[in-house]
């Protein structure tokens, strides 16, 4: 009987209790503030309800699973809204011919199938349709106000509570589409880690085959096969760190380091980009050969010698527009590695990002070193040239 319960039951949730705790205080909030302005608003109006349930259940999805396509604004507004209206028609259609218990199905049907023909799937749609179904007198006189009142009310305001308080808590929302793979050179070769493995058309294919409304969206689905198949390399090839692999004895610059200067380190150590600290060795920016031809000015024809030498020169005077130290052409705040890091997690960085150098920094985010793709490269071969031989 215990087995038989147990597959009854869902599997163990794997968010945290601080994501547990951020999703109901944001759904605490969202609420809280939409039912003070939702009355506020339409005290004013004709309208004789200020809040409706289902809601509620959306603050579910908005709030505890806002990277779902169900969550999405759109999905949530638009499928609130249209499956109100699909419930108020079939009230004013229906209703005096047709047995309650039909009409409530009816109408979620109604509804289901026009989130789905809007492309608005939101699970509280369905408790809209039936709310104006079995809502009483106060909800079938409003009619089709009701839907685009007060549930367009409540919904938008509860979407835009969303908005801000999952972005301010650390989650996109709205959780558009990303791009899949771009390629950062802009050409029309798929990116490395795409060559090898499956292929965003064998995921497209098995979701077709799959025909089924999935609560994840493509590329949160793509990204966790990708980092499973990270975990497997890790465990088949075992786990290599930053720390083992990088280059340790490291030229770098600081904000006020001379362009001048900067360029000849980099010419003097054979080395494409030079990391910039502060003084208390914290990583700043990054400053590389391609910053130097994009502030220089050196991505068209001409003499780029004579180009190069004057925007290295100083000016001479103290205020003018010319860049004069590494501070005002480097990249700012760039993507840092620990030492703890695996390698493995810095291959699609620099397969597919078009990452050349990754500082590492250790626990207190202090500068510790480099690591480049021929670092990575080097420790791929010899993780797998130590397999063979194994």
């Amino acid at each position: 009987m215990r087995a038989f319960l147990q597959r009854w039951l869902p599997s163990p949730t794997t968010a945290s209790g601080a994501e547990r705790l951020r999703a109901a205080t944001g759904a605490l909030a969202g609420l809280l503030i939409t039912a003070v302005l939702s009355h506020f608003v339409l005290s004013s109006s004709s309208a004789t309800i200020f809040m409706v349930a289902p809601v509620g259940a959306s603050a579910v999805l908005l709030f505890a699973l806002p990277a779902s396509p169900l969550a999405q604004p759109w999905s949530a507004i638009g499928g609130n809204v249209v499956s109100g209206l699909v419930g108020a028609a079939c009230v004013r259609w229906f209703g005096d011919s047709l047995p309650l218990p039909l009409l409530c199905g009816v109408a979620a049907g109604a509804a289901i199938a026009a989130m789905f023909a809007l492309r608005c799937l939101h699970p509280p749609g369905g408790a809209v349709a039936l709310t104006t179904v079995i809502g009483g007198p106060a909800v079938h006189a409003a009619g089709f106000e009701f839907a685009l009142l007060t549930v367009l009310v409540n919904t938008s305001l509860l979407v835009g509570m969303a908005i801000i308080y999952n972005n301010l808590t650390g989650r996109r929302y709205p959780h558009t589409q990303q791009a899949a793979h771009p390629n950062p050179h802009g050409t029309k070769d798929a990116v490395p880690t795409v060559r090898l493995g499956f292929k965003p058309e064998d995921l497209d294919a098995v979701l077709k085959q799959h025909d089924q409304v999935l609560d994840i969206s493509r590329d949160d689905l793509e990204s966790l096969f990708m980092k499973t198949e990270q975990r497997a390399y890790q465990r088949r090839f075992g786990i290599i760190n930053c720390e083992d692999i990088m280059s340790r004895d490291i030229v770098s610059a600081e904000f006020a380091t001379e362009l001048e200067e900067a360029w000849q380190l980099m010419r003097r150590h054979h080395v494409a980009a030079l990391p910039v600290l502060n003084r208390a060795r914290r990583v700043i920016g990054i400053v590389t050969q391609t910053d130097f031809l994009d502030h220089g000015g050196l991505d068209s024809y001409g003499d780029i010698r004579r180009q190069l030498q004057r925007f290295l020169r100083k000016s001479g005077v103290t205020h003018t527009e010319k860049a004069e130290v590494v501070g005002q052409i480097m990249t700012h705040h760039p993507t840092t590695a620990r030492l703890d890091t695996p390698i493995v997690d810095l291959v699609p960085l620099m397969a597919d990002s078009g990452f050349h150098h990754i500082p590492v920094v250790d626990a207190e985010q202090r500068f510790a070193g480099i690591i480049t793709q021929s670092d990575l490269v080097a420790a791929l071969y010899e993780s797998r040239f130590a397999e063979a031989a194994a």
